[in-house]
């Protein structure tokens, strides 16, 4: 089964798909005159504004929401493995294709919110690829063929998010338990189950309160105590920046055999970690409550720096400053080492986060693998409730109208019973994942975050104008000194339902149409 999962992998995660996402962030990039470059002001100040209604959340709960999905086992483990399989420049690659893939974000998030409709069910706000790829061509000749598109779409999104990718979670977070305190990997399957299914069954405006403590405190704390200890190691900074630069393109006669892997893991942990390009985003843009969908588009576009730039970063750096590192032969750890840092891992030390434990333990001597335990707790846990909050979202389009029928003989409709066998389904695949050996854990996580970036990729390049019109629109209306009311009439933007109801003149909704 192993050698079958890794062949399906090699075949998704060929070449091709890392050169697409290059180059797609670099076309987004100059159609939106490198929008991530220009509003970064913008985008810093739009995080803190906006607000809550019955419907939706802050512009800052989704932030939050979105980094819940993004800031998980790939900012430690997955830093780690890169670096193993790819060399040091695998680091300077993940900030390429963050750099890039924020003009992706920007692209896909306002689409997100463009084509945002109602849950019938709930009364949430609801949006994703799913959603715009079927909306935005209905009443178009195109509209049978992107409707079944979408399907596809919400169909290998509920399939990675509520099977494939939590098992990766939970696997990092019980084996960095496991190493720390010696704890069971089924009894943390069995704690993590009960703290996901309280939160979880709240809905999300419960998924929006608990990312929006947890995240930034957990992401402020481990990037304060990495830059500590990579300060500590100051001296060490400039040769891991040339060390950096030297892997990534092959200029150091060790890593050019591996130049091609130090592209292909940078690309793949980078959209792993950061998600650019993958789709989740835009489920979490479209439940925010603004009155213009750039403002969102701006907001989860600066999510990918705070992911890759500042997180990813500060993983990468203190691995690389404590010499807590190896670099393998062959994508694989079975093949010979070609480098290793400072000699102070342990001689069977697996690739992933004991990478970080240990070079967490050169400044607190045994505190390491303690710490990033802790902190794959809450990565991992707030990681796997974004990825049931995506698959729920996606659920929710399939059912469309059926939503709210009554189930007969059974209590409840067919939205609500459906969303508890997805409940269920999630938490077997954690249970699953927690007990499981990491490399299938992570060959399946890379299966589901390929497929769905194959699909949405592609479906934004046919979709992108909208996402253009919406930018240009609220850049004009701020240099007129407003603040900026969407109206997709006045920009010909078709079908863009919920917004049709909405009245610029006096920033009120009215109740609009809900349709999947």
């Amino acid at each position: 089964m192993s050698d079958f999962l890794s062949t399906v992998n090699s075949y998704i995660w060929s070449n091709a798909l890392v050169y697409l996402c290059l180059a797609a962030g670099v076309y987004f990039s100059i159609r939106s005159r490198f929008v991530q470059v220009r509003q970064v002001p913008e985008m810093i100040r739009l995080m803190f504004k906006g607000e809550k209604s019955p419907s939706g959340v802050s512009s800052f709960q989704a932030l939050t929401i979105s980094l819940a999905g993004r800031v998980g086992t790939g900012n430690i483990a997955g830093v780690a493995t890169a670096i193993a399989f790819g060399g040091p420049g695998a680091l300077f690659w993940m900030w390429t294709v963050a750099f890039l893939g924020a003009s992706t974000s920007f692209v896909e998030c306002t689409l997100g919110q463009i084509y945002k409709t109602k849950d019938p069910l709930t009364g949430e706000y609801r949006g994703g690829p799913a959603y715009y790829l079927s909306r935005a061509f209905a009443h178009t000749a195109a509209a049978p063929a992107m409707k079944i598109y979408g399907y596809v779409f919400a169909a290998v999104t509920i399939l990675a998010m509520g099977l494939l990718l939590p098992s990766v979670q939970s696997n990092s977070m019980a084996s960095a338990m496991n190493s720390a305190w010696g704890w069971s990997q089924w009894w943390v399957a069995v704690g993590t189950v009960i703290v996901l299914a309280f939160v979880i069954i709240g809905g999300v405006k419960r998924i929006a309160t608990f990312a929006s403590i947890v995240v930034p405190f957990m992401a402020v704390v481990y990037i304060v105590l990495a830059l500590i200890i990579v300060l500590l190691n100051a001296g060490e900074i400039p040769g891991v920046i040339s060390l950096i630069f030297s892997s990534a393109f092959g200029l150091d006669s060790a890593f050019g055999a591996i130049l091609g892997s130090a592209v292909m893991w940078g690309v793949k942990r980078g959209i792993y970690s950061n998600e650019a390009g993958q789709g989740t985003g835009p489920h979490a843009a479209a439940a925010a409550e603004v009155s213009h969908p750039a403002k969102q588009g701006l907001v989860q576009a600066f999510a990918v720096y705070i992911d890759t730039l500042f997180i990813c970063t500060a993983t990468g750096f203190l691995i690389l400053s404590t010499g807590a590192y190896r670099v393998f032969e062959g994508e694989s750890a079975d093949g010979a080492v070609i480098r290793e840092g400072g000699s102070i891992l342990p001689a069977d030390a697996e690739v992933g986060p004991t990478f970080a434990q240990t070079g967490f333990d050169t400044l607190w001597s045994g505190a390491g693998s303690s710490f990033i335990a802790i902190s794959l707790a809450f990565f991992c846990i707030t990681t796997i409730i974004a990825y049931y909050y995506m698959a729920e979202t996606n659920l929710r389009f399939l059912l469309g109208k059926s939503n709210t029928v009554n189930v007969p003989y059974i209590r409840g409709t067919v939205g609500s019973n459906t969303t508890m066998m997805l409940q269920a389904l999630i938490l077997v695949s954690v249970t699953i994942g927690a007990v499981s050996t990491a490399s299938d854990a992570w060959t399946l996580g890379d299966i589901g975050v390929g497929l769905m970036a194959w699909l949405n990729i592609i479906g934004i390049i046919i979709l992108q104008q909208p996402a253009y019109k919406a930018l240009w629109d609220y850049e004009k209306q701020k240099k007129q000194g407003l603040d900026p009311m969407f109206d997709p009439t006045a920009l010909d933007i078709k079908n863009a339902t919920f917004w049709e109801n909405y009245d610029p003149a006096t920033g009120k909704y009215k109740e609009p149409a809900s349709s999947a």
